[in-house]
């Protein structure tokens, strides 16, 4: 899958509070947006369990949680799993921008970009 590919970019390009996917917190640079938007509309439905085109909290963790993995693999860091829930939770609310309980794609592209908070 091409997410977990650009999976340490993008966990840390969104740089919720670090602590989704707990940072080794190395600055790498964001991915384009035109690339983290392709890889959104890729990975996105694999994530949307119900289908409604919006991923609720339990939907966006998984999906974030994932992403931390295979930062924490790809850096050789570890980080303990009340740490990568606890990221996970931070990030949601920074990537749910419009405060709705959920986060579209336009937010996600946003938050895996940089541009949230």
């Amino acid at each position: 899958m091409a997410i977990f590919v650009a999976a340490p970019a993008l966990a840390q390009a969104g740089a919720a509070p670090q602590g989704n996917e707990g940072q080794g917190n190395a600055a790498q640079p964001a991915k384009s947006g035109d690339a983290v938007a392709s890889i959104v509309e890729t990975e996105f439905p694999a994530y949307d369990q119900n289908h409604d085109g919006q991923l609720d909290k339990a939907e966006f963790s998984r999906w974030m949680v994932a992403l931390k993995d295979q930062e924490i693999k790809a850096t050789g860091t570890s980080l303990a799993p009340a740490e990568v829930t606890a990221w996970a939770d931070g990030a949601f609310i920074t990537a749910d921008a419009d405060k709705s309980a959920t986060v579209s794609k336009p937010e996600l592209i946003a938050y895996l970009s940089g541009g949230a908070g």
